[in-house]
């Protein structure tokens, strides 16, 4: 363990554990699911705010998951390409790390309770699944991440259900609006993944976690990323045609640069290179989902 690792405070290593930069991906469906509310309907602010926390503390849930059961796993060594992990570094116990995530997700139901009381028993279903989720993407009999099935899952909860989910709770409701914008935000989330385990493929594959990546090979992944990327912007067409959105809804395009950008690092780097790729592949979520919502208001 290096002297750096060794100066981290209790408190900053749970922070570390959470992994701030992907909580993008639990903040950008809730707001691009509200700039819908916004621009159809009128926002409740109450239920965009918990339903905020509660996506941010599922996506916390999930990475303390995801830290505990790669660890135990082997996944997570000291030979790992990314970003330090909280258990593999011996910052956090196992013990301390199960008791967290019974507390996070213990917290975000209680949270939910409100949204099922304002809304239907269809939020209760919603919040159940993707706690759920959460913990069976790397754990249980079955991990979704470690039987090609980890893209499937964010696709779905981050993109998806984070983005309808939020419409619904505020308007108890699903409009054909807000699932075609649900899509764009599944797929650059999903990117984030794909770039993760294109990086990881050769240590998951040592340690038996068979990723989308490890199944179909780094060609697919590349091929993978650049669809997911060429239909997050094909998506902003079909929103401004069907609905007759002004050209406000094309800002997104300014962020062109930044996905080229991204497109021909995901065929060019390899390894540790990857790390800024990753970063920037989540900062491109966050500044497509902020322009997309932007856009869908004006």
């Amino acid at each position: 363990m290096t002297d750096a690792i060794k100066e981290i405070n209790k408190f900053d290593t749970w922070i570390l554990a959470s992994r701030p930069k992907t909580l993008l991906a639990a903040i950008v469906p809730v707001l691009i699911g509200t700039s819908i509310v916004s621009f159809e309907t009128k926002v409740n602010i109450l239920a965009a705010a918990v339903a905020l926390i509660c996506s941010i503390l599922i996506q916390v849930g999930t990475n303390f998951v995801n830290d505990l059961y790669d660890y135990l796993s082997g996944a997570d060594s000291e030979s790992r390409k990314g970003p330090t992990r909280a258990l593999a570094a011996g910052l956090i116990s196992v013990g301390e790390m199960k008791f967290a995530i019974v507390f996070v997700f213990v917290i975000t139901f209680f949270l939910g309770l409100y949204l099922v009381y304002i809304s239907t028993w269809v939020t209760l279903l919603i919040g159940l699944l993707s706690i759920f989720a959460g913990i069976a993407y790397t754990a249980g009999p079955y991990p979704l991440a470690y039987n090609g099935l980890g893209d499937v899952f964010v696709f779905l909860f981050f993109g998806i259900v984070g983005t309808v989910g939020t419409y619904y709770v505020q308007v108890v409701d699903i409009s054909p609006l807000v699932l075609w914008s649900s899509i764009p935000v599944g797929a650059l989330i999903t990117n984030i993944l794909v770039v993760n385990n294109y990086r990881d493929i050769d240590e998951d594959r040592e340690v038996g976690k068979n990723t989308l990546a490890v199944k179909m090979g780094r060609r697919f992944s590349r091929y993978q990323y650049l669809i997911f990327m060429i239909l997050s912007y094909l998506i902003l067409f079909v929103v401004y045609f069907t609905f007759n959105h002004s050209y406000f809804v094309f800002l997104p395009l300014l962020t062109l640069p930044i996905a080229i950008r991204l497109i021909r690092m995901i065929f060019l780097y390899d390894g540790e290179e990857l790390n800024k790729t990753l970063e920037l592949t989540a900062k491109l979520s966050a500044f497509y989902g902020l322009l997309f919502a932007v856009g869908i208001l004006i």
